[in-house]
């Protein structure tokens, strides 16, 4: 296998995985806040074996302490999954999730100035392609989707910006810290913002059933399996090849919808939904071709790549 590859089967693995968290928070009996508190709750002691697992280097034994850009990364994905959250409540878990994922257009832009990851003309048609099937599928719904589709689609729009940002604060702390102890400071500093939000809004902070509290451990876990994977990826891929691949989850997303909660998909929606797996495989396979004089920012961390933990299962 391929340098690339591996960490390109963890991506899309982790990306799938990742589809399962607007379907999750539907199903959690608490509000939108206070299920991505919840979210961040059960996945810290998972990400503290993580960070304590046997087999590390001495340099990256232990938690460590938090970074300004840690702290940066929490704040980013505390708006994040705010603003996500209510969205999901607002309109179809497709566009919700599909809208979000307006951040390559964002991602691609940065890292092209920050880290001097200049897109091919091949990537840029891909990311083009792939976003035109995310706002197929978006415009493409019948109506009927979601209790205040207008407000929730802006709110899943915004959702894209702190993404972003999130997006890019991980990318370059991943130069230097693991994939875990970003995960678990990240973690541990998010939710007790989330928290505040949720109390603040006068949300039910506690799920009323069984269910619900099963939903949110399962946040839990896909934050664990999903969210860490697309950080140890971003140690070892360019930033905006990435952000493209992780345009799957709107699919996975949509399908679920579909078969939980009957928010049908309409042949414009599943039309998008081809367009952007075609874009995800086409920017994958322009990111194996020859680097030109400016070459992606993961060749030149390779040095840096020995210092990092082994990858978040």
């Amino acid at each position: 296998m391929t340098t690339r590859a591996a960490p390109l089967l963890v991506l899309l693995a982790s990306a799938a995985v990742l589809g399962l968290a607007p379907i999750l928070v539907r199903l959690a009996d608490t509000g939108p806040a206070a299920a991505g508190m919840w979210r961040f709750a059960f996945a810290l002691p998972w990400l503290a074996l993580l960070v304590w697992r046997p087999g590390q280097g001495a340099g990256e034994a232990g938690p460590g302490r938090p970074s300004v850009l840690m702290g940066l990364a929490a704040l980013f994905f505390v708006l994040d999954l705010a603003f996500w959250h209510y969205s999901i409540r607002f309109t179809s878990v497709a566009n919700a999730t599909t809208l979000t994922n307006l951040t390559p257009v964002i991602v691609t832009a940065v890292a092209w100035l920050m880290f001097r990851e200049r897109p091919r003309a091949l990537f840029l048609a891909a990311l083009a392609l792939a976003l035109f099937g995310a706002w197929t599928m978006s415009a493409g719904a019948d109506g009927r989707q979601g209790a205040n589709p207008r407000l929730g689609d802006l709110f899943a729009a915004v959702t894209a910006l702190w993404y972003a940002g999130y997006f890019l604060t991980v990318k370059v702390l991943r130069g230097r810290v693991s994939a875990s102890r970003i995960m678990l400071w990240t973690t541990g500093l998010g939710a007790p913002l989330l928290l505040g939000v949720a109390a603040a809004l006068g949300e039910p902070l506690t799920p009323a059933s069984a269910a619900g509290w099963w939903a949110c451990a399962g946040l839990g876990a896909v934050h664990v399996v999903g969210q860490g994977g697309v950080a140890w990826a971003l140690g070892r891929l360019p930033a905006a090849l990435t952000a493209v691949t992780v345009l799957i989850q709107p699919v996975v997303a949509a399908m679920l919808g579909w078969m939980l909660f009957a928010e049908t998909m309409t042949a414009a929606q599943l039309g998008g939904a081809a367009a952007l797996l075609a874009g995800v495989v086409l920017a994958q396979w322009s990111a194996r071709t020859k680097p030109g004089p400016a070459a992606p920012l993961a060749q030149k961390e390779k040095g840096a790549e020995a210092e990092t933990s082994a990858p978040v299962p």
